[in-house]
């Protein structure tokens, strides 16, 4: 979807600034100002100033859905100790989480989802070197910059023991540990919502979950799946989220993913396990009554995610292609 006269979106643009009257019939709400929202931000911005030449106060997305798509921001997770410090980075529009995970100088990435200088630049104003950066799965909704960032000369590139990607990577397998700083990285193989799918804890005392486990809801089994690979995929996921609800119940849960936009808060989005499983209701069931629920609570299928696994498994990003692979909210998860 675009602004160019090409799509219809470019033909609407070109209407709107041929007649000023364009919107005159329409009537603004009680609540204002009038937010005016496109692709990429050109008609929207021609929509604004018909209606503020109108009297109504009225503002445009700048960038317009593209943009809105990769803004950021971060928020710092408190943790009780003293030796680690992490930070959420959070696309604000696609609900990706991502991680920083600094230690005595050196840092740890988990999940890349943003431009590689954004977390070039987060570690440096800490005087954190990136030493490693890992995935805790292949991802189906958004591109990975995990490889472009190990590429830039900071960290050593790092996936779950796997054959899906064609690049060279550092596999991890269960029980591996990546240390770095005073901290430790343990891996906890999770298949299920990917066969290879990895968590990360740290220090005994976080856990990263990738797509696993959210903050209220699991981890989807049948992305690029058949109707009898997701069954085989939900009964290991619901093996594996037992497993996890072994550990601390005061385990703080990081994910990879929230199914609501980010705020400019600077507020973690985090729980700890109790309150997770308080929430979660998978984990009340059993392993038949949960794989019968998934295959009948499955959401739509992620916009482009086979074109995402394939560019992922490539170790690609295409930046002509990039906005629109990625447009929309998170999808992966089921509640």
């Amino acid at each position: 979807m675009d602004d160019t006269g090409k799509h219809p979106f470019g033909r609407l643009r070109r209407a709107m600034e041929n007649d000023p009257e364009a919107l005159a019939g329409l009537e603004p709400p009680e609540q204002l100002p009038v937010i005016a929202i496109c692709a990429v931000g050109k008609t929207s911005a021609i929509a604004a100033r018909h209606l503020r030449d109108r009297g109504i106060e009225a503002l445009t997305l700048a960038g317009g859905m593209r943009a809105w798509g990769l803004a950021w921001n971060t928020a710092d997770v408190p943790i009780s100790d003293p030796e680690v410090e992490v930070v959420q980075v959070r696309r604000t529009g696609k609900g990706c989480l991502s991680y920083i995970v600094g230690s005595a100088g050196e840092a740890v990435v988990i999940d890349a989802s943003v431009d590689p200088q954004v977390y070039i630049r987060v570690a440096a104003e800490r005087n954190w070197k990136i030493v490693a950066t890992l995935d805790t799965h292949v991802h189906a909704d958004h591109l990975s910059r995990s490889k472009p960032l190990s590429e830039s000369g900071d960290g050593k590139l790092y996936f779950p023991a796997q054959d899906r990607v064609s690049f060279h990577f550092s596999p991890l397998g269960d029980s591996d540990a990546i240390e770095f700083g005073r901290a430790k990285l343990s891996v906890i193989r999770t298949p299920g919502h990917t066969e290879e799918s990895n968590c990360y804890q740290l220090n005994d005392r976080v856990l990263f979950t990738g797509d696993t486990l959210f903050l209220d809801s699991v981890g989807r089994p049948d992305l690029a799946a058949d109707g009898e690979e997701t069954g085989r995929r939900a009964r290991l996921l619901h093996q594996s989220l037992l497993g996890l609800r072994n550990m601390s119940p005061d385990t703080i849960i990081l994910p990879g993913h929230t199914g609501k936009p980010v705020a400019f808060d600077k507020k973690p989005l985090f729980k700890n396990l109790a309150a997770v499983i308080a929430d979660v209701e998978v984990f009340s069931m059993t392993e038949d009554e949960f794989v019968h629920g998934v295959v009948q609570r499955m959401p739509p299928t992620p916009r482009n995610h086979l074109r995402i696994i394939q560019l992922n498994e490539a170790g690609v990003i295409p930046r002509a292609e990039q906005a629109d692979l990625e447009a929309g909210a998170n999808r992966c998860s089921i509640s």
